[in-house]
C-alpha cells in the first residue's frame, strides 16, 4: 500500500491521502480508516490512478458523497476513489443539461430550476452526487432519474470510456443495468421547457413531503430497505413497532421506520445490529425478505 501511496503522490491530476476516516466520507458519520483515498481531478489522472492500483494490486471502490453507505468500523483495506474537479461541471444547451458524476445532485436540480427546465423534480431533496444517483436510479418510489437521461458516459479501468444511450440501459426502482465494473463519469439529461414557478412549485411539494416524513438533523444514510413490490416497507416496519428501537447510539427513526439514525457516536456494528433486527422482524411477521438499499463498505463476506 505504501508503494501505491508514493506512486499516486506524484501522479498528475490525482491527490491522495492515507488512513482517512470513512466517517468523514459518509453521511452516517460512521466508519474506520481507509488505507487510501484518492481523488481523480482529470480523466488522464483517473486512467493513471487505475494503472497504479492495478500494478500494485490494490482493491478499490468508487465513492461519491457516501449518502447511502454504511462503512465498517474496521475501515476499508484498499483505495477509495473519488471524482474531482473535471467531473464537477455542468453545461446547459437548450433543454439538455450535461453534468459530471461528481456534481452534487442538489446542484443539478437547482440548475434545472434556474434554467426553467422540468424533469428532475423527483430528485429534489435527495443527497449525494449525480454518479451515485444514476448508479441506483434514485428518485421517488414511482419516478426515477433514469427517465430524464439521454446518455451516460462510463469508464472501465484498463479498457476506456463508453457512451450509452438511455435506451441501451434498463432502468428500474433502485437499479440499472450499467455494469458494476464501470465508473459513471457524466450524463446528459433531456428535459422539458417549463416555467420557474411551475418547477419550483413541484420541487417544493416534494421537499415539504420529505421534510414531513423523513428524519432531519441527525446523520443517516436514507432509506435502509427497498419497498418490496407494491408494499410499503415503512408500513411493515411500523407494524412491527420498530420506531425507537435502538442498539447503542443507532436507532430506528421516530419519524420514519425505514430510517436508522446516528444519535451521536454510533458504531457500524450498532447500525448493522438494528438493520438485522428490522429485517428479522419483518420476515417473521410478514414473511417478506427485505432487500437493503444501503450499501455496505469494508465488511467481510
Amino acid at each position: 500500500m505504501l508503494r501505491a501511496f508514493k506512486a499516486l503522490s506524484t501522479t498528475e491530476g490525482v491527490s491522495v491521502a492515507s488512513d482517512v476516516a470513512l466517517a468523514s466520507c459518509t453521511t452516517y458519520r460512521i466508519g474506520g480508516p481507509a488505507d487510501l483515498v484518492a481523488v481523480a481531478n482529470t480523466y488522464a489522472g483517473l486512467v493513471s490512478l487505475f494503472r497504479v492500483l492495478e500494478a500494485e494490486q490494490v482493491p478499490w471502490v468508487i465513492l461519491g458523497r457516501g449518502s447511502n453507505v454504511l462503512a465498517s468500523d474496521a475501515g476499508y483495506r484498499g483505495c477509495v476513489v473519488r471524482l474531482g474537479s473535471e467531473f464537477d461541471r455542468i453545461q446547459v444547451e437548450g433543454t439538455t443539461i450535461s453534468a459530471g458524476a461528481g456534481v452534487l445532485l442538489a446542484r443539478l436540480v437547482n440548475k434545472s430550476l434556474s434554467e426553467e427546465l422540468s424533469g428532475l423534480e423527483c430528485c429534489a431533496g435527495i443527497p449525494g452526487t449525480v454518479g451515485g444517483a444514476l448508479s441506483m436510479d434514485a428518485g421517488s418510489r414511482h419516478e426515477w432519474i433514469g427517465r430524464a437521461v439521454r446518455d451516460v458516459v462510463t469508464y472501465r479501468p484498463g479498457v476506456g470510456m463508453r457512451r450509452y444511450l438511455a435506451s441501451d440501459i434498463e432502468w428500474g426502482y433502485r437499479w440499472t443495468t450499467i455494469p458494476s465494473d464501470e465508473i459513471i463519469l457524466e450524463a446528459t439529461f433531456e428535459l422539458a421547457r417549463s416555467t420557474k414557478a411551475a418547477v419550483a412549485s413541484e420541487m417544493n411539494r416534494r421537499l415539504a413531503r420529505r421534510r414531513a416524513t423523513q428524519p432531519t438533523g441527525k446523520p443517516c444514510c436514507g432509506s435502509v430497505f427497498k419497498n418490496p413490490g407494491d408494499r410499503s416497507v415503512g408500513a411493515m416496519l411500523e407494524g412491527c413497532q420498530l420506531k425507537g428501537y435502538r442498539v447503542g447510539q443507532a436507532a430506528v427513526s421516530d419519524r420514519h421506520a425505514n430510517f436508522v439514525v446516528n444519535e451521536g457516536g454510533a458504531r457500524a456494528t450498532d447500525v448493522l445490529a438494528v438493520i438485522n433486527h428490522m429485517h428479522g422482524q419483518v420476515q417473521e411477521r410478514y414473511g417478506v425478505d427485505l432487500t437493503p438499499e444501503v450499501k455496505f463498505l469494508g465488511f467481510e463476506g
